[in-house]
């Protein structure tokens, strides 16, 4: 199992317990708006990293962006295999090509 596929199965395991005992069931018990919130910050806070090219900064900030992602999406019960699916069907097909598609 990909370190993706564990830390998507934790946060699940997550949703609905009590917000006492973890960040996460914290973060689902604020609602999705708020999960979306956090994703939005951490993904802000890439990007200042990633601009100062602190690149070990950036991979730590890039970490926080993945794991509020996968928050995100399971708080609307989004899947992470879902995800990766899409981009599957992606792999092979010029980003110009798929964007063009999209319509």
């Amino acid at each position: 199992m990909h370190t993706l596929d564990r830390l998507a199965a934790t946060i699940k395991s997550r949703k609905g317990a009590d917000p006492e005992s973890s960040w996460t069931a914290k973060l689902f018990a604020k609602g999705p708006e708020k999960c979306a919130e956090k994703f939005g910050e951490e993904a802000i806070e890439a990007i200042i990293e990633a601009v100062k090219g602190d690149r070990e900064k950036l991979a730590s900030e890039a970490a926080d962006v993945l794991f509020h992602l996968i928050v995100m999406l399971e708080a609307r019960d989004v899947d992470l295999a879902a995800v990766l699916a899409v981009l599957e069907a992606r792999e092979g097909t010029s980003g110009i090509t798929e964007k063009a598609a999209r319509g």
